[in-house]
């Protein structure tokens, strides 16, 4: 049977989420139930039902939105309704956050670091020169924290102080909560602070850590990440065009992770004596 336009299955969200093709999400569980719930869907906002005209306006025109409450009912339905009665290209999550969960679609800890209510982008800071981790990191955040993040790239004596100024986040900086911490590298903190299971993403974890703790022992792919990323850096003396291109890296590689694994590739040489 063919699923109505206006409706998502968990199993399509769930190939979309981490990837360039993932739709704006918005989480309309009643304001209870959205403060009980301790994880949220990787990059979904939370946005009162009874509010829509206060929030529309953050939409894009032409944007794929996808809507969730907790079973997939009222709440994300009336939403759906009034978004799609706007022109927005807007479909609601059938089953919810309970059937996104039960089909193994990644989660992230509800934290401090998530947009807020009513509040824009988060804003993160770090050192300039990106190469491994300060690639890698804003990829995550991007990708499952917060599409619309602002990363900022300062001198590193100034990382802390532009924190304070500009109300941001530090990482990857000594002494900080996303940073280094023994032998994992801030991607892993990442992992670690937001509560993420995924095993693709756990994959990707120690392919970073390997080439930016110089283990390239830990995973084949470490070599390759570790050149990827000095030749990127050394292509572009402009950090964010650095990013633009490291996020393409890095989506090929979480890619990979998910999907292509078990995948070989060599000549045939068969065909190619014909």
């Amino acid at each position: 049977m063919t699923m109505s336009p206006f409706w998502i299955s968990a199993e399509d969200l769930i190939d979309r989420i981490g990837t360039p093709r993932a739709p704006m999400l918005f989480d309309t569980c009643r304001g209870k139930a959205f403060a009980a719930a301790d994880r949220v869907i990787a990059g979904a906002k939370w946005r009162s039902q009874r509010a829509v005209d206060d929030w529309i306006a953050e939409i894009p025109a032409n944007a794929d939105v996808v809507v969730n409450c907790l079973h997939g009912h009222q709440m994300s339905q009336s939403t759906t309704a009034q978004l799609r009665e706007k022109d927005v290209n807007a479909r609601a999550l059938e089953g919810g956050t309970d059937a996104y969960i039960e089909a193994g679609g990644v989660t992230i800890a509800k934290s401090d670091a998530l947009p807020k209510y009513h509040e824009g982008a988060t804003r993160w800071v770090t050192r300039e020169r990106p190469k491994v981790d300060r690639i890698a990191c804003p990829w995550f955040i991007k990708r499952f924290v917060d599409p619309a993040a602002e990363i900022l790239y300062v001198h590193a004596d100034w990382v802390k102080d532009s924190a304070i100024e500009l109300d941001a986040i530090p990482f990857d900086v000594p002494d900080t909560d996303y940073s280094h911490d023994g032998e994992k590298c801030s991607f892993d903190v990442f992992l670690d602070r937001f509560g993420v299971e995924d095993s693709a993403l756990r994959h990707l974890a120690r392919i970073v850590r390997g080439a930016d703790t110089a283990r390239l022992d830990l995973e084949p792919q470490a070599a390759g990440l570790l050149a990827l990323s000095l030749g990127v850096s050394a292509a572009n003396h402009d950090d964010h065009a650095a990013l633009d291109q490291g996020m393409v890296i890095y989506d090929a590689l979480y890619s990979w992770c998910r999907n292509a694994v078990a995948e070989t590739h060599s000549w045939p040489a068969q065909a190619a004596g014909q």
